[in-house]
């Protein structure tokens, strides 16, 4: 009966609201890590306390909706939308279609034939591991990038309206050294000022498109620098975290490899596809990924995993490998952003003070060539 309720409840949610209200409500959950997460967090909660899932949706969406009262927040129609369609016989992963990622329905995935609780853990932690790592990246390409924006406009602003009027000044003045340099470059860029503004930019964007999709020998040669070495350690903890996760629930490693491979972009599916083609071969994780020749994810979690792999507790050791390398790639990551803010700050300090130190040199050129005058 009480079942009954509960589905009349969901199905009764659910006709009460329109697609608009619908689709925003994926949006929201899809665009948002800790949305889900936050739904994830209270799921796990309710069902360590031993309430069944739908238990746990309903009271749940009863909370969000006071008691049906609000029935179009957003996270109140995800529960209904997933109550409803594990009502239709979906597993939990499938009922979760269009409202998360393919990745995080995987991994719950392996929680719909055994221990769903523990799967909705797995996933929260390899999430946060990710939202973990994204934060001090952003600020180690960020700041960096905002400091040569400004020293760009404090060159342009020096080049466009201070050089010019001592150069009127004195016509007849043959410029020598750092005051010819910003003479020349001043004049370039009243002449190129578009160019100027618009060429950091674009190198950013082709960055940002290619950095997922760029493959082969030259791009395992330039995973060595920033910033795509702060990408391969990000996809690496990701996905080590992921296959953690996986393997912990039961997934051949092979298959949980496979697995990952189809939400993957061109950068890690050409990693992986090389790690396959050797595990097929009989090598173990760590051989195989040795043998790609990528160093990915990393010199020593490779020769970790090489021997790990032949342990009997296998999913508890890469367990610990992931949990230990996420807050091990924080921290260096943490301390890359670092030196890379202060490479910068001194980059565009070093700037600014070349063209104060031009612009010093350009009037004591004027003086003294009026003087000889």
């Amino acid at each position: 009966m009480a079942e009954k309720k509960k589905t009349a409840s969901f199905n009764k949610a659910m006709r009460s609201l329109n697609s608009i209200e619908v689709y925003y409500a994926k949006m929201i959950c899809n665009f948002s890590n800790e949305t889900r997460l936050k739904i994830y967090r209270k799921l796990a909660a309710l069902m360590r306390n031993r309430f069944s899932l739908m238990d746990a949706l309903d009271m749940l969406h009863d909370g969000i909706t006071n008691g049906g009262k609000n029935p179009s927040e957003p996270m109140a129609i995800a529960l209904a939308s997933w109550g409803k369609a594990l009502q239709n016989g979906l597993p939990f992963s499938d009922a979760l279609k269009g409202w998360a990622p393919s990745r995080e329905r995987l991994m719950l995935s392996v929680g719909d034939v055994s221990d769903l609780e523990s799967a909705l853990l797995n996933l929260i932690k390899v999430t946060e591991g990710s939202t973990k790592m994204i934060r001090p990246i952003v600020g180690a390409v960020s700041y960096p990038s905002f400091l040569f924006m400004m020293a760009i406009l404090i060159i342009y602003g020096i080049g466009a309206y201070m050089v010019p009027p001592m150069i009127d000044a004195a016509p007849s003045v043959r410029w020598v050294g750092t005051a010819a340099t910003l003479v020349d470059i001043s004049e370039w860029i009243r002449e190129n000022w578009l160019v100027a503004f618009i060429t950091f930019p674009i190198v950013m964007v082709v960055v940002y498109v290619t950095i997922g999709i760029w493959t082969g020998p030259i791009r395992a040669v330039i995973d060595n620098i920033p910033p795509w070495s702060l990408y391969k350690v990000f996809i690496g903890i990701t996905w080590l975290l992921a296959l953690s996760a996986l393997v912990k629930g039961g997934v051949p490693v092979s298959t949980a490899l496979s697995s990952l491979r189809r939400d993957s972009n061109a950068y890690l599916k050409e990693r992986i596809d090389k790690t396959l083609a050797f595990i097929k071969n009989g090598d173990n994780l760590g051989q195989a990924l040795m043998k790609t020749g990528l160093n990915f994810p990393d010199k020593e979690i490779i020769a970790d995993l090489k021997i790990y792999s032949e342990l009997d507790n296998f999913e508890e050791a890469l367990e610990k490998l992931a949990d230990d390398w996420l807050e091990e790639s924080a921290y260096m990551i943490e301390q890359k952003a670092s030196l890379l803010n202060m490479a910068a700050l001194l980059a565009v300090a070093g700037v600014i003070a070349w063209a104060v130190f031009g612009v010093f040199e350009m009037q004591d050129q004027i003086t003294s060539a009026m003087g000889g005058g």
